[in-house]
């Protein structure tokens, strides 16, 4: 049964000047639901999150949440959505719990301590609530921008590149924090480069160029990929990569670190790569056929994406 959308964009566009940020685009997030719009920079992500939160107006087509528009109607959005940007907005010569109490006070919240407490004990900030911003670490910041978001009990998240520049740990720790509050109820709309991380959406949005590639499930989409996918191994790796290419044109293999994977059209067909390498001088060439990864089905999707703004 599908979710009662919380947050729904239909044929939304956006220019900067003579730059389209978004061109036509059209997606829902249901309610208590963890959806990711995954694209790399430039892809229209921040334009779109903004609309969402009030801060823009489209040029053409609506956004509405809770059945609203954000922009004519900000307090509602401000009151309903917590957001969190790509860079740490937050009050550096102030404390953990100052800056808590901060946000606390201009979104109206009285009695906010108990509240406090467990999100910083939540976030794991709790043996440093007395330490000024500016002495955290990366990832106890984007902590700390989470628990000041969280503070007025918003009923959705909206996260623009949340783990950017995190080291690994903290990235882990963080979508950790994500599923708690998603078990809680709250609706999180998550924006973000990698990958890895999509898959851990209920759905996503693939995006480029303000356009939508593909929406679904992550696991949904792998399957449906064409064709059949096929991880190649072998020495050195340039060499299969160039001779691959050479073979099926370059948006057919793509080097993903010490492997190559290859889109075809019959799983058959691996047999008669891996003769091919081995003509050309790669060393132990091995091929299988592996489900394809969601950058896989990303990079797929562009190809297939028409040229030209208009078109």
């Amino acid at each position: 049964m599908a979710l009662e959308p919380v947050i729904a964009l239909d044929g939304v566009s956006k220019s900067f000047g003579a730059t389209r940020a978004l061109d036509r685009l059209t997606f829902g997030v249901g309610r208590g639901e963890m959806f990711g719009m995954i694209g790399p920079d430039g892809a229209g992500k921040t334009t779109t999150l903004r609309l969402i939160c009030g801060l823009l107006a489209p040029d053409a087509g609506t956004v509405r949440v809770a059945g609203a528009d954000p922009f004519r109607t900000r307090r509602t959005a401000t009151a309903s959505i917590g957001y969190v940007s790509q860079r740490f907005s937050l009050y550096g010569d102030l404390s953990i719990d100052e800056n808590i109490a901060f946000f606390a006070t201009i979104h109206g919240v009285r009695d906010f301590d108990e509240r406090r407490t467990r999100l910083l004990t939540l976030t794991g900030l709790l043996p440093f609530r007395d330490r000024l911003a500016d002495r955290l670490s990366g990832g106890m910041k984007q902590k700390l921008a989470l628990a000041c978001t969280l503070v007025h009990e918003p009923a959705m998240l909206v996260l623009d590149e949340p783990t950017t520049g995190v080291d690994p740990v903290s990235r882990r720790e963080f979508w950790k924090l994500l599923a708690e509050f998603l078990a809680q109820g709250l609706t999180i709309l998550v924006a973000t480069p990698y990958l890895d991380e999509a898959e851990r959406c209920a759905r996503v949005a693939l995006v480029s160029n303000g356009r939508l590639l593909a929406l679904d499930a992550p696991g949904v989409l792998q399957r449906a990929m064409s064709g059949v996918m096929v991880e190649v191994v072998g020495s050195p790796v340039r060499l299969a990569l160039q001779t691959l290419r050479a073979t099926l044109g370059a948006e057919r293999a793509q080097l993903f670190g010490d492997r190559v994977h290859v889109h075809l059209d019959r799983a058959h067909d691996a047999d008669a790569l891996v003769q091919q390498l081995e003509r050309a001088g790669v060393q132990q060439p091995q091929a299988r056929t592996i489900l394809p990864t969601l950058e896989d089905v990303f990079i797929e999707r562009l190809q297939h994406l028409p040229q030209g703004k208009d078109s």
